[in-house]
């Protein structure tokens, strides 16, 4: 029997999540409670639709030139993708049969480490790993749970040798924070299966979300990052890292 997932949604050529032109399947629920979450409506764990990987696979299928020519391939993203280890691991090793890369978007709050997660990476080609803030209270403020699990997978993820890249939202007056930029790179220096520092502007796409659901938005008035702001957390990972893009 195929394994069932719940899912909120899927992206069939997107370009954001990986490289190259990707399938993306935006899984349901999320422990996170960023203040900047653009998914707002991900969050709940029992909401979504169900789906069997072999639904998802047909569909993926259908694009596979177009995902194949590109060096792109599947991405499972969120909410968050490893609140569902099973189906993800069941996609990717259905992915990777048909010769399709696969790529894990996390939040690295892995509340138990089992021997599914280690499946989930075995049949990873690439993990992007989300840090929201090296430093553990600022993170609890922006996100709403401390960033131990997070750190820890990261380095579990340096241990295995696992392909990553680092995902780090620029929001103004959180994460735009000079030493904790420092900070962020000490930590990732010495991580040499860290491949890229992706940095990603905030921006406002989701407030609208926050407002059909008629929740508050906490970040009003927080406007998105300049470029000079940008190019100044850039220059300070590049000190750390070679790789690091927007």
């Amino acid at each position: 029997m195929s394994t069932i997932g719940r899912i909120h949604s899927f992206e069939t050529c997107g370009t954001v999540d990986g490289p190259g032109i990707r399938f993306i399947v935006f899984m349901q629920g999320c422990l996170m409670r960023c203040l900047y979450c653009h998914n707002r409506d991900t969050w709940d764990l029992h909401d979504g639709k169900e789906v069997t990987v072999d639904e998802i696979m047909k569909d993926v299928l259908c694009y596979r030139h177009f995902i194949n020519a590109s060096g792109g391939g599947v991405t499972a993203s969120g909410g968050e993708a490893m609140l569902q280890p099973e189906f993800v691991r069941d996609f990717f090793r259905a992915a990777q049969a048909q010769g399709i890369h696969t790529c894990l978007d996390t939040n690295g709050h892995i509340r138990k480490h089992t021997e599914v997660i280690d499946e989930v990476l075995e049949a990873t080609d690439l993990v992007m790993l989300d840090i929201k803030h090296i430093d553990d209270p600022t993170h609890q403020i922006l996100a709403g749970v401390s960033n131990k699990r997070t750190l820890q997978f990261a380095e579990y993820l340096h241990k295995l040798g696992k392909t990553t890249w680092i995902r780090y939202v620029v929001v103004p007056g959180f994460t735009d924070d000079e030493g904790a930029a420092h900070r962020l790179g000490e930590f990732i220096k010495d991580m040499d299966n860290v491949e890229k520092i992706e940095l990603l502007p905030y921006h406002k796409l989701g407030v609208h979300k926050w407002e059909a659901l008629g929740e508050e938005y906490k970040l009003e008035g927080v406007n998105p990052p300049s470029k000079e702001t940008m190019e100044k957390i850039k220059g300070i990972l590049s000190q750390y890292h070679s790789n690091v893009r927007y």
